[in-house]
C-alpha cells in the first residue's frame, strides 16, 4: 500500500510554498525519515523527510509548483529499492554490470552524505513566548522584530521588543540558533506568555546554505520553465529569494545561485546580505535610473497624507489624560520663582561637583529636593485618591517625565527626602538615556506620589499640565527668562521661571495649593533653607 508524502502544517502567517528541491527520483529508495523534497516558503525553507522506507513511486507536485498546507506531494510504495537492485544485480551474470551497480551505490552513499548531515543538523525546537506580564498589564504590541526567520543569532541576543502600556519589554534567544517561523508580526496585539515565534537550536544561514544548495542543485528535474520564478537579466530568482532581494535593494547580477540551473534561493540572498557582498553601487547611474520610476514625484500643488498607527504607549497616554480630565476636578495655580541664587550658587561649584561625584549638576536636584520638602509640609499635595479614600504616603516618590520617541514616560525617583542631590542628578540621566534607549524597566515606572515635568527644557514659557491619576498633583517648570524686576524698589533685570501646579480639588483645597507652591518659591529662592530646614 503506498505511503502519501504531504507538505508540512505552514504557520498562521504562511499561506503557500514553493516545491524549492527533490532530492530523491521516482524509483530511489529511500529510508524513514530521510529527507526527500524542501518547500520554501516567504519565510523559511521546510524539509519534508519520508513518513516511511519503501521506494518513491510518484511525484505529484514538481520543482517549482506552488503546494498548501498538508497537500499531497508524492507515494512511497512498498519495499526497498535497494533490495530490488541488489537482487536483479544477483541474477545478472554480468561482471560489468555488477561493478556498474557497485559503483551507483558508492555514488549514492556520497551523495547520501550531506543530505544526511542536513536532517541530523537541526537542533532542538524552542517556542519564543512573550514575557509575564504585572497584572496591570493586559496585553502588549509586538513594535520590532530584530531579527529575520534564518538569521544566526546568539544566546541571549535581542530578538524582538513587546511595547506595553507602560514599558518596552525585549525578548531574547533562548540559545544559539535560528527563528523557524514567526507566528505573532509586528503590531500584533499579544497577551502573557503568548507563542510569538519557533526557534532552534544550531539553524542559521551559515549553516544551512551549504546542504540546501547541494541537495537543489543534485535534483535532476528540469526546473527552468516554473512558473513561480522571476527571470531579472540572465538569473531567475525563487519566489522567496525575489522578495527578500527587493527588501534589501539588492544588485542581482551579483548573487550566485546555487540551485538547479543557477536559480537563486533564499539562502542565497541571505547570505550575500550577511557578507554585503550584494550591495547597489551609490555612484551606479543605472540603479538611480531604474530606482527613479518607484519614486512617484509630487505634483506642485499636492498635498501628502501619511497615516501611521498609534503607538500603544501613546494610546495609554491619551486614554489616562483624557480620564483625568473627565475624572478630576482639575485646577492649576501659577507662581514665579527668581532663579539669581540657584544659578549663582550652580556657577560657583559646577566644576567642584563634576570632579567629585562624576555628574554634572543641573536645576532638577535642586527642584526635586525642594519639592520633597513642601511635600513634608503638605502632605495632601503627596496623598493619592482611590475610589472613596484618599491615600496618604509617609514617603516621597517623584515621578520627572521623560519625552522618547514613543511617547511620554515618567520613570520614578524613590525616597527623595533621603536622596543627595548628585543622587538626583544621576538618577534622571539615568532615565533620560535609557528612556530614549527604550530600555526603561518596570519596575522604573511603578509607582509614584507626585510628579515634576519639565517642557522648558524645549523653550515653553507657560502651560498647564494634567496631572497623573491616581496622583492628586504635578508641578511644570518652565523656561528661564530674563525680565525686569521691581527689587527693593528698583528695576533689574532678574532670570524667572513660572511655575504651575495642577491640582485635583477634590482632594487638595486652593489654599494648600498656593501654600504649597509658595514655600518651593521660598525653598528655591534661598537655596540656604533646603540646608537648615526652615
Amino acid at each position: 500500500m503506498a505511503t502519501e508524502i504531504k507538505a508540512p502544517t505552514f504557520p498562521e502567517s504562511v499561506a503557500e510554498g514553493t516545491v524549492a528541491a527533490w532530492h530523491k527520483k521516482p524509483g530511489d529508495s529511500v529510508e524513514r525519515d530521510e529527507l526527500i523534497v524542501e518547500i520554501e516558503t516567504d519565510k523559511v525553507v521546510l524539509e519534508v523527510v519520508a513518513p516511511e522506507a519503501g521506494t518513491l513511486t510518484d511525484v505529484m507536485a514538481e520543482e517549482g509548483d506552488v503546494v498548501e498546507s498538508e497537500q499531497v506531494l508524492g507515494k512511497i510504495g512498498e519495499g526497498s529499492a535497494s533490495g530490488s537492485k541488489e537482487q536483479s544485480s544477483s541474477d545478472d551474470d554480468s561482471a560489468g554490470k555488477s561493478e556498474e551497480t557497485s559503483d551507483d551505490k558508492k555514488a549514492e552513499k556520497a551523495d547520501d552524505k550531506p543530505e544526511e548531515k542536513k536532517a541530523s543538523g537541526g537542533g532542538k525546537k524552542h517556542e519564543v513566548k512573550a514575557p509575564s506580564f504585572p497584572e496591570s498589564i493586559q496585553e502588549g504590541t509586538v513594535a520590532t522584530w530584530h531579527k529575520k526567520v534564518g538569521e544566526a543569532v546568539k544566546r541571549d541576543e535581542v530578538l524582538a521588543d513587546i511595547e506595553t502600556d507602560k514599558v518596552v519589554l525585549e525578548v531574547v534567544a533562548p540559545a544559539d540558533g535560528a527563528l523557524e517561523a514567526i507566528q505573532a508580526e509586528e503590531g500584533s496585539q499579544v497577551e502573557s506568555e503568548a507563542v510569538l515565534a519557533t526557534f532552534v537550536e544550531g539553524g542559521g544561514s551559515d549553516q544551512t546554505s551549504a546542504p540546501s544548495s547541494s541537495g537543489a542543485s543534485s535534483s535532476s528535474n528540469d526546473a527552468g520553465d516554473d512558473g513561480a520564478d522571476e527571470k531579472v537579466g540572465d538569473k531567475i530568482l525563487a519566489p522567496a529569494a525575489r522578495k527578500m532581494v527587493a527588501e534589501h535593494d539588492l544588485d542581482v547580477a551579483k548573487i550566485e545561485g546555487t540551485g538547479k540551473g543557477g536559480r537563486i534561493l533564499k539562502e542565497d540572498v541571505q547570505k550575500a546580505v550577511k557578507d554585503g557582498s550584494a550591495k547597489k553601487a551609490s555612484s551606479s547611474t543605472a540603479s538611480k535610473s531604474a530606482a527613479a520610476p518607484a519614486a512617484t514625484p509630487v505634483a506642485e500643488g499636492e498635498r501628502v497624507e501619511k497615516r501611521v498607527p498609534m503607538s500603544r504607549l501613546r494610546q495609554t497616554i491619551a486614554k489616562r489624560l483624557v480620564q483625568a480630565q473627565q475624572t478630576a476636578a482639575m485646577l492649576t495655580t501659577y507662581n514665579e520663582v527668581d532663579m539669581t541664587e540657584i544659578m549663582a550658587l550652580r556657577a560657583q561649584y559646577k566644576e567642584t561637583f563634576l570632579k567629585a561625584h562624576d555628574i554634572k549638576l543641573g536645576f532638577m536636584g535642586f527642584f526635586v529636593k525642594a519639592a520633597s520638602e513642601a511635600l513634608k509640609r503638605f502632605p495632601d499635595v503627596n496623598a493619592s485618591i482611590d475610589g472613596t479614600d484618599i491615600v496618604y504616603h509617609g514617603y516621597q516618590d517623584i515621578g520627572v517625565a521623560v519625552s522618547t520617541d514613543r511617547g511620554l514616560v515618567v520613570p520614578v525617583l524613590r525616597d527623595t527626602d533621603s536622596m543627595k542631590i548628585a543622587d538626583v542628578e544621576r538618577k534622571i540621566v539615568d532615565f533620560g538615556k535609557r528612556g530614549r534607549d527604550g530600555k526603561l524597566g518596570m519596575d522604573d515606572m511603578i509607582g509614584g506620589t507626585f510628579t515634576i515635568t519639565n517642557g522648558g527644557t524645549f523653550g515653553s514659557l507657560m502651560s498647564t499640565p494634567i496631572i497623573n491619576p491616581p496622583q492628586t498633583a504635578i508641578l511644570g517648570m518652565h523656561k528661564i527668562q530674563d525680565r525686569p524686576m521691581a527689587v527693593n524698589g528698583k528695576v533689574e533685570i532678574r532670570p524667572m521661571m513660572y511655575l504651575a501646579l495642577s491640582y485635583d480639588h477634590r482632594m487638595i483645597d486652593g489654599k494648600d495649593a498656593v501654600q504649597f507652591l509658595v514655600t518651593l518659591k521660598e525653598l528655591l529662592e534661598d537655596p540656604a533653607r533646603l540646608l537648615l530646614d526652615v
